[in-house]
């Protein structure tokens, strides 16, 4: 799933190569993955593109008219091309979602891999009427999200430090990658209560979430879409690595798996050693 990182760096790529230009042609391939019909999607036919924004997950393409909204979920990508070739697209026979053709004759398609679809695209006069963005709570890289602020959001929360840092209304941007790297670089458990954690704890836990998503938008910047998958993957110590060596201490990376997805941490770093049981046997190995 495409987090903050490398849903800015979509957002810098798209900025950077589409302001300015007009869209000429809308093709919902998934008619499942629209969920605005009002204004409707052939407004923006004829529409400047005047600015690419991303809020939390979401990236907002702002144009002269509607402001075409999208989010990525689980197995959604943006694929560009700078001459979009003129292959009739055939609803239920492709992963594409939706393709966007420009005035130079460049494009995107949204593209979702599976059968489990949970792509989104909406298109709305303000990203606010998008209930996703409504629900959004702040953005931990913005000027004002100091350490009093992340420490007020943890205030009270008997949950369990892993599902705050994925819980959009908590924090925006961050998913299940980036938290357990998060966590990771704080020596922290993921099963860690946020309202028991220590002065020192949130601190701790502060500096990791922004140096850990600052240094990831840095690996992004700059990368067309093509390579933003690989960059992710490379800069990676815990996430994706099961039965690797920690790169700090060389202890084993563990994982724990979920109905639909896992978290990896490492027992040494973050857990004293322990290693936590599969959760689909619901308790912790003593």
């Amino acid at each position: 799933m495409p987090e903050m990182p490398e849903v800015q760096g979509l957002v810098d790529f798209l900025r950077e190569r589409l302001v300015g230009r007009t869209i000429t042609k809308v093709t919902v391939a998934n008619i499942a993955a629209l969920k605005t019909y009002d204004p409707p999607i052939d407004r923006l036919v004829g529409c400047e593109v005047t600015d690419a924004v991303r809020h939390g997950k979401f990236i907002d393409l702002a144009t002269t008219g509607p402001h075409l909204v999208f989010h990525l979920a689980k197995a959604g990508w943006l694929r560009f091309t700078d001459r979009m070739p003129p292959t009739v697209i055939r609803p239920g026979k492709t992963p594409i979602a939706l393709r966007v053709v420009f005035d130079d004759d460049s494009g995107f398609d949204l593209t979702e891999a599976g059968t489990k679809k949970s792509l989104a695209i909406s298109v709305v006069r303000e990203p606010d009427s998008v209930p996703g963005i409504a629900r959004l709570g702040p953005d931990p890289l913005a000027p004002d999200f100091d350490r009093e602020t992340f420490g007020r959001l943890l205030e009270g929360r008997r949950t369990q430090i892993k599902g705050v840092l994925r819980d959009q209304s908590i924090i925006a941007g961050v998913g299940n990658a980036y938290s357990d790297e998060i966590l990771h670089a704080a020596k922290m458990s993921p099963y860690a209560m946020a309202a028991n954690l220590s002065d020192a704890d949130i601190d701790r836990l502060f500096a990791a979430l922004q140096s850990t998503l600052a240094e990831a938008v840095a690996a992004a910047s700059g990368k067309p879409p093509a390579e933003l998958k690989d960059a992710k993957r490379r800069g990676m110590h815990v996430h994706g690595r099961r039965g690797e060596a920690c790169p700090v201490c060389g202890d084993e990376v563990r994982s724990v798996f979920f109905a639909d997805n896992s978290l990896e941490y490492c027992p040494t770093c973050q857990t004293g050693g322990k290693i936590l049981a599969d959760r689909r046997l619901s308790r912790l190995l003593k």
